[in-house]
Formats: structure tokens, sequence, C-alpha cells
């Protein structure tokens, strides 16, 4: 979506969508709703790599990854997100430092 066409559908300015863009602008809680609407998320999908605890939101979409897998492609993905796990915490990549 252009940010024309979600200015003109959230209300909004151009010229705001582009400040919200680049992080330039704080926002009230209408237009966080307002923009979520008009993308069709939760307000917590709009934030999640803003949010400390976003969990449940990664916790959806990686269930919605798996959601159209056969069981071959699901154990490839799961072993593949274990061993991701793996080398972040033997990196000391992990910055929740949770398990």
């Amino acid at each position: 979506m252009t940010q024309y066409k979600l200015a003109e559908l959230a209300g909004l300015e151009l010229s705001n969508i582009s400040h919200i863009e680049r992080g330039a602008a704080k926002l009230g809680l209408p237009t966080i709703v307002s923009i979520a609407n008009v993308l069709r998320c939760s307000v917590d999908e709009l934030l999640c790599d803003s949010l400390e605890t976003p969990r449940n939101v990664y916790e959806k979409e990686a269930s919605d990854i798996l959601a159209g897998c056969t069981n071959s492609q699901k154990a490839f993905i799961t072993d593949s997100m274990l061993t991701l796990k793996e080398n972040l915490k033997r990196f000391n990549l992990d910055k929740d430092q949770k398990d």
C-alpha cells in the first residue's frame, strides 16, 4: 500500500505517514488504531517490533507459517528453528535472555 493510500484511508496527512515511517512523529492511540484498522491488523501486530513482550504475536505468526505445510515441511521448519535457537544461545545473541 502506498503512503498516499494509507493516509487517505486513515484520514491522515501524507506528510504524517512519512514522519511515522521514519519514527519522527509521536502517535496518539486514535492514530495507531486508525492505521491498524486500515491495515486490517491488531495494534499489537502493528507494534510488535517495538514491544518488549510481543510473544503472542510471534507465536501466532509461527503458527500461521506452519498452517499450510505438510508434516515433512513442519518437521524441517521446526528443526531449523531449534538449530537457530541453539546458535543464538551459543553466540549470546538472544536479546531477551529467555528460553
